[in-house]
């Protein structure tokens, strides 16, 4: 049986990277989960689309830093996840590279979301919500407190 799962899952990350995710998936997953108007949306997809091209990881040393902050909300949202490489180099030291990755599975899912929950932490960018420590809990998937690992 345990054999059997590892097939499965084999075949689902498979299934998971061969997604194609388009500029209007991005888009309407982005109004989706941050509550941004659909325009506002196209255009973050647009610059994130524009930063993979065709691939699903790129180099963090790609971003400037107002430009990472897109970044960072993708990935509180669950849309994109980090991950890094170390490497020893000729002289023993160790060298570390940052790669941000396009979670293809979530995005599709939260494009066909039609539903108006959204993240609590972008909903009023001017004003903060007084809000308990259990409803921010709450308002956290399942899927979300999963650890993450590298893949492959």
């Amino acid at each position: 049986m345990e054999g059997s799962d590892r097939k499965k899952k084999k075949t689902l990350r498979k299934m998971i990277f061969m997604t194609i995710i388009t500029l209007d998936d991005l888009s309407k997953a982005i109004a989706n989960r941050v509550g941004i108007d659909i325009e506002e949306a196209r255009r973050d997809a647009g610059f994130v689309m524009d930063i993979f091209g065709f691939d699903d990881r790129v180099i963090d040393n790609v971003l400037d830093p107002e430009d990472r902050q897109l970044f960072y909300i993708l990935e509180e949202e669950g849309m994109l996840t980090t991950e890094r490489e170390e490497t020893t180099l000729y002289d023993g030291r160790e060298w570390r590279t940052h790669y941000w990755r396009l979670k293809k599975d979530t995005i599709a899912r939260y494009s066909k979301d039609g539903s108006t929950e959204r993240s609590i932490l972008i909903v009023d960018k001017k004003q903060p919500k007084n809000v308990s420590d259990d409803d921010i809990y709450n308002t956290i998937e399942d899927d979300m407190w999963s650890t993450t690992r590298k893949i492959g």
